[in-house]
């Protein structure tokens, strides 16, 4: 079971690919919404609060991501069709080196 969850949020073009990768069953009601929530661990949870430092989680650990990220999340769990993508994900949705300035080139 997943420590953490990304609620991605769901109009009806996104619904509509989420059904015809056969993963209807796993859309949920959240605030009246309809959602997917792709779990993560706790190492993924670290990640995700250095790369965005602005996340807040709910009640029930789980977070929205920005909206850039958030696509490019949406499109992985299409294409592999499963919601079980963090390990993949993150490395394209976490940059190691935001918000740090960059260094000058030693020679």
């Amino acid at each position: 079971m997943a420590d953490y969850n990304i609620n991605i949020f769901l109009d009806d073009e996104r619904l509509k690919k989420i059904e015809e990768v056969q993963l209807g069953d796993k859309v949920k009601v959240i605030d009246g919404k309809k959602a997917i929530q792709v779990p993560f661990t706790d190492k993924e949870h670290k990640k995700l609060i250095k790369g965005f430092a602005d996340l807040t989680f709910d009640a029930s650990n789980a977070c929205v991501i920005p909206e850039n990220a958030e696509k490019t999340l949406f499109d992985i769990v299409v294409s592999m069709k499963t919601i079980d993508v963090m390990k993949f994900a993150i490395m394209k949705i976490y940059s190691p080196l935001a918000g740090k300035a960059p260094r000058a080139a030693r020679y």
